[in-house]
């Protein structure tokens, strides 16, 4: 068994500790940080950790083998540098920053201490993007010649109202880094690395509760190209859709995937819900044990920030933007 520190006990790294705690056989947690302790003493009660208010109180309490930062993402490369000093294994929230430059320094600290690091990407863990990652994998459709997605849900402007979302540091590009960045992940983990990026904003009213849409028209380095798409205070909708030379597959949800072959009809399978936070959450335990890598590499966490800062910097200028 694992034993983690959560460090941020906000909505997020709640949710963290619905999906894991008394659930997983793997993993537990037995410390939580936070800056406003009294408002998440109740909390830590409930789920039967520690309550600190430091990161360094986790890092220097002998039960924890691992961190968990569920903090703003402006903190994380330089606590995922401090803790991999430590030399504990960092799991780091999405995104790992907003620049490459930045989420560089955060990989090169994990590699030169030779820690476990994951992130949390954990729409990876659907199962139907499993199922379409191993479609896609096995050739079935063939080569990739072109990938569509769209990712909206109504609460990413509502949440926490004047929260991280509400700042345009921490949240450019309209509904990027709210929820467009699972779908820049999806394709990383589909289709490569990005290598050009035209991308705008389009806004009919302003925050906040904004009403707004961000569209991106991508290239990767392989040739195929990319169409995404989220809207900030729309209805749930999570779609991922793959064009081959031999068929098609596409994602509808957390459960269901399409195929439809060269000549053929399509043909829809529904699996099993997975609860995606814990199942990524293992992948990491996996990774610390030594029993598998964790599902998000390194290079492709790099490349997802790429996409990010790359969309960020096109709608701010106007002008497509060519990645290295």
């Amino acid at each position: 068994m694992i034993n983690a520190a959560i460090i941020g006990l906000g909505r997020w790294g709640q949710a963290h500790l619905n999906a894991v705690q008394g659930k997983s056989k793997r993993m537990q947690f037995v410390h939580g940080v936070s800056k406003e302790p009294d408002q998440a003493r109740a909390l830590a009660e409930k789920h039967g950790i520690r309550l600190s208010t430091d990161l360094a109180d986790a890092l220097a309490d002998p039960k924890v083998d691992a961190i968990f930062l569920a903090t703003p993402h402006s903190l994380h490369v330089e606590q995922v540098i401090t803790v991999a000093k430590a030399g504990k294994p960092v799991w780091c929230e999405k995104p790992l920053a907003l620049k490459v430059a930045d989420a560089k320094r955060a990989v090169d600290a994990v590699r030169k201490a030779k820690v476990p690091f994951a992130s949390g990407n954990n729409k990876r863990c659907f199962a139907s993007m499993r199922e379409l990652r191993r479609v896609v994998a096995s050739g079935e459709i063939g080569e990739i010649l072109h990938i569509e997605g769209h990712y909206s849900n109504e609460h990413s402007t509502r949440t926490t109202p004047g929260g991280w979302r509400d700042d345009p540091s921490e949240s450019p590009a309209a509904g990027l880094t709210g929820a467009g960045i699972h779908i820049v992940d999806a394709f990383v983990s589909l289709a490569g690395p990005y290598a050009r990026i035209d991308a705008r904003v389009f806004s009919k009213k302003p925050e906040p509760d904004p009403r707004d849409s961000l569209a991106v028209l991508a290239q990767f380095t392989s040739g195929a190209t990319g169409l995404m798409g989220t809207v900030r205070a729309s209805p749930l909708c999570w779609r991922v859709h793959v064009f081959g030379t031999k068929g098609a597959a596409e994602a509808r949800g957390e459960d269901e995937l399409i195929v439809t072959k060269m000549g053929g009809k399509p043909k829809l399978e529904m699996f099993p819900n997975v609860d995606s936070l814990r199942a990524l959450a293992e992948s990491f335990v996996d990774a610390i044990e030594g029993k598998a890598p964790f599902l998000v590499s390194p290079n492709e966490m790099l490349a997802t920030v790429g996409g990010i800062e790359a969309i960020a910097n096109s709608v701010a200028t106007g002008k497509p933007v060519d990645l290295g």
